[in-house]
């Protein structure tokens, strides 16, 4: 007998829903707040629904987070021809959102999904890291004159990710000082 995947098919309609319950939620209670039961209800789903496709709040939270329904303008990098200020005021964003309430939490959460569900972690890398805004955004300074031209993008997004990370499980929020060395740290200038 061929292997055949158990039980309902995925249905797009109720997966978008479950984001959408779980992003009103969160902005309503806060991720401490936020319940599966509450999101099920909101979603007109079962738990049994969720818990298949999402086997723990963190990374149904990452999920969403992820597809842009949490926070989309802070993952963001800005573009206004000056990456040190780009980064700088990227990095000031993250950093004021590991001072907010529910902000270390979300980023604990997304940090725990990702390490327990490698797929997470992956979208993860790619939306905040690898072949994100954030790499597009390093490529364009190499080709603005603003880094060297073999500046290894990839491992400086990288790097600005990590820093926020640490800042996150740490519990000590970054401050605008902490960025601006950062970002001079890391941005070596062209010869």
């Amino acid at each position: 007998m061929p292997n055949q995947r158990r039980g309902a098919p995925r249905s797009e309609s109720a997966r978008l829903a479950i984001l959408q319950a779980t992003a009103s939620l969160f902005a309503q209670r806060g991720y401490e707040h936020l319940s599966i039961e509450g999101i099920a209800a909101e979603a007109g789903v079962s738990k049994q629904t969720i818990y298949r496709w999402w086997p723990a709040k963190s990374d149904l939270v990452a999920d969403c987070l992820l597809d842009g329904m949490l926070l989309p303008s802070r993952l963001t990098i800005p573009d206004t021809g000056d990456l040190r200020a780009d980064l700088i005021a990227w990095l000031e964003q993250l950093f004021q959102l590991l001072q907010e309430p529910d902000g270390r939490g979300l980023m604990i959460s997304l940090i725990a999904a990702a390490t327990a569900n490698e797929q997470i972690g992956g979208r993860l890398r790619d939306s905040l890291g690898g072949d994100s805004s954030l790499a597009a955004r390093l490529a364009t300074g190499v080709e603005a004159g603003q880094l060297r031209g073999d500046a290894p993008v990839t491992e400086l997004g990288e790097a600005l990710v990590g820093a926020m990370i640490v800042k996150a499980l740490s519990g000590r929020p970054g401050e605008s000082a902490d960025a601006v060395r950062l970002v001079d740290a890391l941005l070596v200038p062209p010869d």
